[in-house]
């Protein structure tokens, strides 16, 4: 029995130390820590960046210029009265008018009901002129409409038909006519309405711009 305790206590220490030369034993640690730095690119600035005194940041509102919106059209000419009580009425040649072709519009306006309405429109012969149609945004049945030639012009007229009113709103007259080829000048051009409302007659007249 005391031969055979040996004999296993041998066997268990043979395994212990083939056990204990199977394991890795851990690296020696240096005696001091060395830390390697690894250089960064130094940054390059972009070709477009100019170097300098960067200037303080500005204070205050900066300088602002006002420029005043330009009028839609030209002034009408000395002497013509666009306004007159509740009317008012301005006239144009339309900017998509060609080289053969023309259309002027009268813009019309009223701020009071009207009980009677004359509008004339008159184009002038400068040559080629004739008329190609008419129309205004009241209804067609509310008017006497004509177009004739009349002392070397185009004289388009509307008319209120009796029993008819014309309400507070805004009209279009248009006429439309062919010309002569080349750009046509406008300045002998002319409308006049005639209205009565409730505080009694009232005119205005001018001309067309272009």
């Amino acid at each position: 029995m005391v031969l055979a305790g040996s004999a296993a206590a041998g066997v268990l220490a043979v395994a212990g130390f083939a056990v204990a030369g199977s394991v890795p034993a851990a690296p020696a640690r240096p005696d001091g820590e060395t830390t390697l730095a690894v250089p960064s690119p130094a940054p390059s600035s972009p070709p477009s960046v100019t170097t300098g005194p960067v200037p303080p940041p500005a204070t205050g509102s900066p300088n602002r210029t006002t420029t005043g919106r330009p009028s839609s059209s030209t002034p009408p000419p000395a002497g013509n009265r666009v306004s007159d009580g509740p009317l008012s009425a301005e006239g144009a040649v339309d900017p998509h008018s060609t080289i053969y072709w023309a259309r002027s519009t009268l813009t019309f306006a009223s701020s009071r009901p009207l009980t009677a309405l004359a509008v004339e429109v008159r184009i002038t012969q400068t040559g080629g002129v004739r008329s190609t149609g008419q129309w205004q945004t009241g209804p067609a049945d509310d008017f006497t409409v004509t177009a004739r030639e009349s002392d070397g012009a185009v004289v388009y007229r509307w008319e209120l038909k009796p029993g008819r009113t014309i309400p507070a709103a805004q009209q279009v007259f248009a006429v439309q006519y062919n010309h002569a080829a080349g750009v046509r000048r406008a300045e002998t051009d002319s409308y006049r309405v005639r209205a009565t409302a409730a505080d009694g007659a009232h005119t205005v007249h001018g001309g067309f711009t272009a």
